[in-house]
């Protein structure tokens, strides 16, 4: 057991408390004392505490602050200074306050003062003697092992931290879901075991509003565990008050929904991720990996068609992680002759080149921190490959017409729809920019092979266009889904989206038929060929009748056919 006694300056009476306990039989109680600053021990102290046989000469002071990774069991404070300002302690110790008058404080003559220091001196014998042998401390004691039992024995993790974010309490669940023991958080900023992710990605703290008296904020969020392992957590977050109504920190209680999140996906409950609309097998893959890469600094290489979305799986990969709160910065690299990029990557200095006539920031130096997103990288000149080879190396570069040497903390995600492999066979693409840029490549599905999703990135895409419209509800008819579903979609998702719109542009009314679709294009399936029957079978058409409730439509739109097909399906086999 660890007892501390408590004073302003662990100069008087902390000094003489923990002279008396050291003094007496203490079953081998820990005893410290400490000031919340420190002085000098006091004349007087030396004097009175000698008087009854306790040199006090060699005692050094201490300051709380140098104590911070203790964890005691009972707190006593002994004067009036520290009785209601004693910030919160690692473990979250039993405090106990003896309302003395501090005799430092006490003016007058020599004896008087003496007289002050002798009064406490005895005071404080009597009541360090009653703490032990009364059994005040054990029942303190017993009271503490009684709240450390309840807070170690429920299934929630609990952790709280004070003004300074330094955690001061951490029980046996907290250990379990983040892999992390009490003693390695203890006195630790918040931040530098857990940076910024236990409030997703924002400090509630530090940087949000607080919530309004008891109420709580709820989030649920990814963290990664001391291994490194990725968990889903869902918190609930609390600013802790004493009994006066000021603020002492932030409470937190939390519990793993890990393997609950991930039934959902694979069931289909879950529709999309950051901004990215899907719930096929390719899709849920997808969000594993985006989950997974959120939190590191390597560059990734996004491959896919033209309209996959690779841009989005970008942000995503951005928004998900640490550096969620910095600048996503994008750029296509292809849109922009050699001069300009390197001057929008790069920056230039006023006048480098006609038209300059100022001094502007490159996208490198605007994403500082954060992310920089260079779609179309399949597309730079060889010259433009050499220069942003060095700042993918080294972190450098200069502006254009400067000779100052600038360094930016960058993560680089870029984007292809071309084969770079093929690229660097036909020399057209460094292949050391290629391993520079492709740590983890990433492959997005083109949408012929996520028929499944169709449905719900046309709802999805519907909803978008008819809210920027202002326009009312509109539906897609079984027989227009019936098109969208069988055409090739060479164009991808952006192709999907501009059927869409024209759509809307040509339907007067609340359905869309296949008549509102634009003609057919070079490439995609005719309109008027019937679609082939999507193959299906009685566990797939069963599993989808179960998890919608009955819904066929529905059913129909997880399965990735039409309701007249289904209700085919149904007639000829029973379920």
């Amino acid at each position: 057991m660890k007892l501390l006694f408590l004073c302003s300056m662990n100069a008087c009476s902390s000094q003489m408390a923990e002279a008396f306990a050291r003094a007496r039989p203490h079953g081998g109680v820990e005893i410290t004392s400490a000031g919340m600053d420190v002085a000098p021990v006091h004349p007087m102290t030396l004097k009175v505490m000698a008087e009854v046989g306790i040199d006090l000469s060699s005692a050094k002071p201490r300051k709380l602050d140098e104590l911070a990774r203790n964890d005691f069991d009972v707190v006593v404070t002994l004067c009036r200074e520290t009785s209601g300002d004693v910030p919160v302690l690692p473990g979250l110790p039993v405090c106990v306050h003896w309302n003395l008058l501090n005799p430092a404080e006490v003016t007058g003559s020599d004896e008087h003062v003496l007289s002050a220091f002798r009064q406490a001196r005895d005071e404080i014998k009597r009541l360090v003697d009653d703490l032990f042998e009364k059994g005040y401390l054990t029942a303190l004691q017993f009271a503490r092992a009684c709240e450390s039992m309840i807070h170690n024995n429920v299934s929630d993790g609990i952790m709280a931290h004070d003004m300074n974010r330094h955690i001061f309490h951490f029980n046996k669940a907290a250990e379990t879901i983040t892999g992390y023991a009490r003693d390695e958080v203890i006195a630790r900023d918040c931040h530098d075991i857990f940076p910024g992710r236990f409030c997703g990605g924002k400090c509630l703290f530090s940087d949000l509003p607080k919530p309004a008296g008891n109420g709580a904020v709820k989030r649920e969020v990814d963290i990664a565990t001391k291994s490194g392992e990725r968990r889903t957590i869902d918190t609930t977050l609390r600013v802790m008050t004493d009994a006066n109504g000021i603020e002492m920190g932030m409470l937190l209680s939390f519990h793993d929904v890990t393997r609950e999140r991930a039934l959902a996906r694979r069931v289909g409950e879950i529709n999309q991720f950051s901004g990215i609309v899907g719930r096929d097998a390719k899709m849920l893959d997808l969000y594993d990996l985006i989950r997974d890469l959120a939190d590191t600094d390597v560059p990734v290489l996004v491959q896919g068609e033209s309209g996959t979305g690779k841009e989005l799986v970008a942000a995503a990969i951005h928004n998900e992680g640490h550096r969620g709160d910095k600048l996503f910065v994008p750029i296509n690299c292809g849109a922009l002759p050699e001069s300009l990029l390197e001057s929008e990557l790069f920056g230039h200095v006023k006048g480098s080149f006609t038209g300059a006539i100022r001094d502007k920031k490159g996208r490198f130096e605007l994403a500082d921190g954060g992310t920089i997103f260079l779609d179309e990288i399949g597309d730079i000149s060889p010259t433009m490959q050499v220069k942003l080879m060095r700042v993918l190396q080294e972190g450098t570069f200069e502006r254009v017409g400067s000779e100052t040497t600038l360094k930016v903390d960058v993560r680089v995600i870029s984007a292809t729809n071309k084969d770079l492999q093929e690229e660097i066979s036909d020399g057209r693409f460094r292949d050391d920019l290629y391993y520079r840029l492709s740590v983890v490549p990433l492959w997005l599905p083109p949408l012929r092979e996520r028929r499944m999703d169709i449905p719900l990135l046309a709802e999805h895409i519907l909803k978008l266009a008819l809210k920027d419209r202002g326009r009312g509800h509109v539906t897609i008819s079984p027989e227009a889904m019936d098109v969208l579903l069988s055409n090739a979609w060479p164009g991808n998702i952006r192709e999907l989206q501009n059927w869409l719109q024209f759509a809307l542009v040509k339907c007067k009314g609340d359905v869309i038929t296949p008549e509102h679709f634009p003609p057919a294009r070079a490439g995609s399936t005719p309109l008027g060929r019937t679609r082939r029957r999507r193959k299906l079978d009685a566990s797939a058409v069963r599993e989808a009748i179960l998890a919608t409730e009955g819904n066929k439509l529905e059913a129909a739109k997880r399965l990735g056919v039409s309701r007249a097909t289904l209700y085919r399906f149904l007639e000829d086999v029973d379920i």
